[in-house]
C-alpha cells in the first residue's frame, strides 16, 4: 500500500486529503508544518509528499528545499497563490506537480496516482538508454555523463522527461508532447512547466547550462536531446 505524507496548516483541508486518499487505498499520515513535513518525511519514508506551500515558520518552498537536497521523493505542492511564478519557483525547486486551491480532492488523488504511475514506470523498465555521452539506467534511475554519475539525482520528473527524449535522440518534443509523456490526462495544460524542469536537468547534467550540450533548445518548438556531443 503506498504512503502519502500530507502537510498542510488547514486541518479541514488535511481531513478531507486524508479520508480521500484513504478510499482510494492510500497508507496516510499528517503534519501540519514544516517540521513536521522534514521529520515525517525522514522517519515514514512515505512514497510521496502533499505539501502546503504556504505553511506557516518554514513555507513549501524552503520544505522543498531541504528535501531535495537528501530525497528525490515525488512532491504534489499545494498552493493559494495563483501567481504563476509561485507554482514555477516550487517546480525549479523539485515539485513534481501542483494543485490550486480550492481544489478538487478527486483531481488531487488522480494526480498523486499519475505523479506515483510515473516514478514506477521510470525505474521498471530493465534498460539501459544512451545518446552520445549520456546514459540512463533505467532500472536504478540513474544518469550518466560521460561516464561521470549525475549528482544530486534526477527527480522522478526530471528523469521521466529526460528519458523521453533520450529514447528518441534528435527527435524535437514541443512543450505539449512532452506535458503528454511526463503528466497525462491528469495534468492541466501548463506548459511553462516544462520550462522549469529542463533548467533543473541542464543544472545537474550539463557542464555549463548557459551553453547545454546535451540537452538543447529548438527555438520556437521546444527541446532534444542531441544524438552526439
Amino acid at each position: 500500500m503506498p504512503k502519502v505524507l500530507v502537510v498542510d496548516d488547514a486541518p479541514e483541508i488535511v481531513r478531507i486529503v486524508r479520508d480521500y486518499l484513504e478510499h482510494a487505498g492510500f497508507s496516510v499520515v499528517t503534519g501540519s508544518n514544516g517540521s513536521d513535513a522534514l521529520r515525517l518525511a525522514r522517519t515514514e519514508r512515505p512514497d510521496l509528499i502533499v505539501l502546503d506551500l504556504g505553511l506557516p515558520g518554514r513555507d513549501g518552498l524552503d520544505v522543498t528545499r531541504d528535501l531535495r537536497r537528501e530525497s528525490g521523493v515525488p512532491i504534489v505542492m499545494l498552493t493559494a497563490r495563483t501567481d504563476e511564478t509561485d507554482k514555477l519557483v516550487g517546480l525549479e525547486l523539485g515539485a513534481d506537480d501542483y494543485v490550486t486551491k480550492p481544489f478538487s480532492a478527486r483531481e488531487l488523488v488522480a494526480r498523486v496516482r499519475a505523479v506515483l504511475r510515473r516514478a514506477q514506470a521510470a525505474a521498471t523498465p530493465a534498460d539501459i538508454v544512451r545518446a552520445g555521452e549520456l546514459q540512463i539506467d533505467v532500472p536504478r534511475m540513474a544518469v550518466l555523463v560521460a561516464g561521470r554519475v549525475v549528482e544530486p539525482e534526477l527527480t522522478a520528473s526530471e528523469f521521466a522527461l529526460l528519458l523521453a527524449m533520450a529514447r528518441q535522440p534528435g527527435r524535437v518534443f514541443t512543450r505539449a508532447q512532452l506535458l503528454d509523456a511526463l503528466r497525462g490526462e491528469a495534468f492541466e495544460a501548463y506548459e511553462r512547466a516544462i520550462d522549469a524542469h529542463v533548467k533543473n536537468i541542464r543544472r545537474k547534467i550539463e557542464p555549463d547550462p548557459r551553453e547545454p550540450r546535451y540537452l538543447l533548445t529548438v527555438f520556437g518548438v521546444g527541446y532534444r536531446v542531441a544524438d552526439s556531443q
